[in-house]
């Protein structure tokens, strides 16, 4: 603006001068030239200023005139303005699917996570399940081994009856190993069973014999054979026993009693 100003100062300078020459030299006839130079000075000025105020860059032409130059940001038409709007529209829409498609991730991620979180749970309490399996089967096939030992040492306390000092302080060396193995036992969780007098359960016993007797109720375990034992609250080894059978003179005596009732 400040050099169209100094051009604009220059023309009518310039046109001032012209205008007093002309006035030394031919004096009246060349006032109406200078006039009309000077109303197309003003014109070009008024346009100049119209143009700059409505945001177009305006340059000055080689005869004075005020040439609009369009400028790079003037164009603001409605359509433009549409089209900005619908591209931001869709930029919006793209960037909302691609949020939606994270947190689709995201929730997958998460319970992929939890499946193996509980998977691997599962995969401890089992191995852990089977550990304390194989241990006890372990422990239960070792204590079998070592029971026929023990059953030897209760024949032997049983049969053996130590007459000299001699053989009694070996009847009771061999019994304080007896009772350091049961006691060993004891620790680990092993209890003999007592079956004598107890109701027959094939779950626990083992029935050998049969014995008919009146002294017990039938199915009633008479004498254990072979001491069974309990590992726990498992069945280490069943017992061998005698149950009781009903009395055979039982049934004579009813058949009697029947025939004479008849009669």
């Amino acid at each position: 603006m400040i050099d169209e100003e100094k051009q604009l100062e220059n023309l009518q300078q310039t046109t001032e001068s012209g205008a007093i020459s002309q006035e030394e030299q031919g004096g009246a006839s060349a006032a109406p030239e200078v006039e009309l130079i000077i109303e197309n000075d003003l014109d070009s000025q008024a346009n100049f200023e119209e143009q700059s105020a409505s945001g177009m860059s305006v340059a000055l032409g080689e005869d004075g005139e005020a040439i609009a130059v369009e400028s790079a940001g003037a164009d603001s038409s409605p359509e433009n303005d549409g089209a900005a709007l619908e591209t931001l529209k869709r930029e919006n829409e793209a960037l909302k699917a691609q949020l939606e498609e994270l947190n689709g991730q995201s929730d997958s991620l998460k319970t992929q996570s939890m499946r193996i979180a509980a998977d691997f749970d599962n995969f401890r309490k089992r191995t852990a399940k089977e550990k304390e399996d194989l241990e006890q089967q372990v422990k239960r096939n070792t204590i079998t081994e070592l029971l026929p030992v023990v059953d030897n040492f209760e024949r032997a306390r049983s049969h053996l009856k130590p007459q000299t000092d001699g053989e009694m302080t070996i009847h009771k060396s061999y019994q304080g190993v007896y009772k350091q193995l049961v006691d060993c036992l004891k620790r680990i969780g092993v209890s003999p069973m007592r079956p004598e007098g107890q109701e027959f359960d094939p779950n626990l016993h083992e029935a050998v014999m049969r014995e008919p007797t009146d002294e017990y109720p039938e199915g009633t375990v008479i004498e254990q054979l072979m001491r069974g034992y309990m590992l726990n609250d498992r069945v280490l080894r069943h017992a061998m026993v005698k149950v009781a059978a009903a009395a055979e003179n039982s049934g004579e005596d009813s058949a009697e009693d029947s025939t004479s009732a008849s009669g």
